[in-house]
């Protein structure tokens, strides 16, 4: 039995793995990277000391206890990690406010806060009310669910600067467990200045100490080490009478976790509508900046949100050096900034590192003469974006794939919005279902 895993990233690997562990041969697990090293969106950088996610920040939390143990396993266990308090906050203004926003808008300035807490209240009565159902575009959405004060001061202008389109493109229907629902409660004790929380259950987290998130993946790299195949992209994939071929080699199963839009130019035989469908579905691209600072401490800070457009093209901050002491040299500290662009499109030149270092001058998270170096890293597939046509598009793609059994799997490789321990909990479903008839 020959299995043919294309992508070694955290859903490739933490497959197989899976399925060596429920009794498959390590010599019949065969991943395929394109790159020099495994990893995918885990992969971190050092340079001259500084660590960070390439990415964009990632963080080790979930739901399941299982898969967080897991994961912790493969990559040296308990000893191997850091824990930490998330403390996360948006920057408005000059002003620190509580996340998530409508649990922090007693921290606004007045004004601001009785816009967003008239919007709220308003928006909460109207649906009682009407009983209206939630509409089908995100930004009808927002001010259905905040209100327009919540929805101007901070929802619309923040998701405008992650998705890079009119919002009306987007569905609502992604937002389920990703978008806090706050009480109303919660949000009336928060205009007053009783703190209320959001997210609780990401209230800790765990990284790395040394490595970066990538920490995770070499784990499931050792592993694997004699199967994965560096620098070998999958150039054809052919369905064959008695299994497949990958790049002329014959394997019983494949298991592909490519970003879709990839593999128009590698499966052979692949429907029109098909084709189309895969190269049509919408995602976004990432630039990220580590900004290595000649300064002692940061804040007490996990990452930061920047809704204003004047502060700057990036949406997210994440204070790397707060995540891990091995992320920066002693006396040093570093931030990782996010900057999302439109998927398919050129990257923006070096005029854009100035474009960000002015916003967070301006965000008054930094100054210039603090600054050691830059460090600038690029991802084409970081997001995906949920457009009006994504359903049927996905849809047409997943049925075709799993009728051929191609199977698909992975944040790309099915399209979906997983987080890396979502990606690992899928896995481990996937193995539990191949194992049987692999084991026969």
């Amino acid at each position: 039995m020959k299995i043919a895993i294309l992508g070694a990233g955290i859903s490739g690997m933490a497959l197989a793995r899976f399925l060596q562990q429920g009794g498959v041969p390590m010599g019949s697990l065969h991943l395929f990277e394109a790159g020099p090293v495994a990893g995918g969106l885990c992969l971190s950088k050092t340079v001259d000391g500084f660590t960070y996610d390439v990415a964009g920040g990632h963080i080790l939390f979930s739901k399941d206890a299982d898969a967080m143990q897991w994961m912790k396993d493969e990559a040296g266990g308990d000893d191997a990690f850091v824990e930490r308090d998330r403390n996360t906050k948006i920057r408005f203004e000059d002003r620190w406010v509580h996340y998530p926003f409508e649990n922090g808008i007693g921290d606004l300035p007045k004004d601001a806060n009785f816009d967003c807490l008239k919007g709220y209240v308003e928006a909460w009565h109207a649906r009682k009310m009407t009983g209206s159902e939630a509409p089908a575009d995100f930004k009808n959405w927002i001010h259905w669910r905040f209100g327009d004060g919540i929805a101007n001061h901070f929802m619309n202008p923040y998701n405008e600067k992650i998705w890079k389109r009119p919002l009306e493109q987007i569905t609502s229907d992604w937002v389920a467990g990703r978008v806090p629902d706050a009480p109303v409660e919660d949000v009336l004790r928060a205009a007053v200045g009783i703190r209320t929380e959001g997210y609780t259950h990401q209230s800790i987290f765990y990284y790395p100490k040394t490595g970066g998130f990538q920490g995770i993946t070499d784990g499931l790299a050792g592993t694997l080490e004699s199967q994965i195949r560096l620098n070998t992209p999958v150039t054809s994939v052919r369905r064959k009478a008695d299994g497949w071929s990958v790049n002329d080699e014959d394997f019983d199963v494949v298991v592909n976790t490519i970003a879709l839009t990839y593999l128009p130019e590698i499966i052979e035989g692949l429907p029109d509508d098909v084709a189309r469908a895969m190269r049509e579905l919408e995602y976004n691209g990432l630039v990220t900046y580590l900004v290595a600072m000649d300064r002692e401490e940061h804040p007490n800070l996990s990452w930061i949100y920047l809704p204003q457009k004047k502060q700057g093209p990036a949406n997210r901050v994440t204070y790397m050096s707060n995540y891990s002491p091995g992320n920066a040299p002693e006396g040093k500290t570093s931030f990782l900034i996010e900057i999302t662009t439109p998927g398919g499109q050129p990257f923006p030149g070096q005029e854009l590192e100035q474009e960000m270092l002015q916003g967070l001058e301006v965000a008054g998270l930094l100054k210039r003469d603090e600054i050691l170096f830059t460090d600038r890293s690029q991802v084409n597939h970081a997001y995906v974006v949920f457009d009006h046509e994504y359903h049927r598009r996905r849809g047409l793609v997943l049925g075709w794939m799993e009728e051929q059994g191609l199977n698909p799997l992975g944040r790309f490789g099915r399209f979906e919005y997983d987080n890396s321990d979502q990606c690992v909990i899928k896995a481990r479903e996937k193995a539990a279902a191949m194992l049987p008839d692999l084991l026969g």
